[in-house]
């Protein structure tokens, strides 16, 4: 009896898009770049496909206009905010939809799953009021 180990195949730029668009995602091409961005159901993320493994250009969030909108925990609510600075409060089926196309576009990709971010939905950014502006100095106190 021999024991092999399993080679992965590394698939090419065309493959892993093809795949995507199999898995029901929307791909659009950035021009001038490879970079793409992926949609589905309102959620998008935008990728960069130069080397063999995908790059997170713009974090994935739900669409907003024509912006993502990336997930950010507040300490106090959860809400999407984009690079403009517009920001809507994160609904629970807002939040599915997201966990649901991350997961999803990871399989398609064929990225490895971690067992941490498939419990649920990880906010992008954390911007706790508590320790803001903790990093220049003496903050701030609200009596001041």
């Amino acid at each position: 009896m021999f024991f092999r180990r399993a080679y992965t195949k590394e698939l090419t730029f065309d493959q892993r898009l093809e795949k995507v668009r199999q898995a029901g995602f929307t791909v659009v091409a950035q021009p001038g770049s490879r970079r793409v961005r992926i949609s589905r159901a309102g959620c998008a993320v935008v990728l960069d496909l130069e080397d063999s493994a995908p790059k997170v250009v713009e974090p994935a969030g739900i669409e907003m206009n024509s912006e993502i909108g990336a997930l950010t925990d507040g300490g106090y609510q959860k809400f999407f905010l984009t690079p403009s600075g517009k920001r809507k409060p994160a609904l629970a089926r807002d939040l599915t939809a997201l966990h649901d196309f991350q997961e999803d576009l990871r399989e398609a990709l064929g990225e490895i799953s971690l067992y941490n971010e498939s419990l649920g939905t990880v906010s992008t950014f954390y911007l706790y009021d508590r320790v803001k502006d903790r990093d220049h100095g003496v903050a701030k106190r609200a009596w001041e």
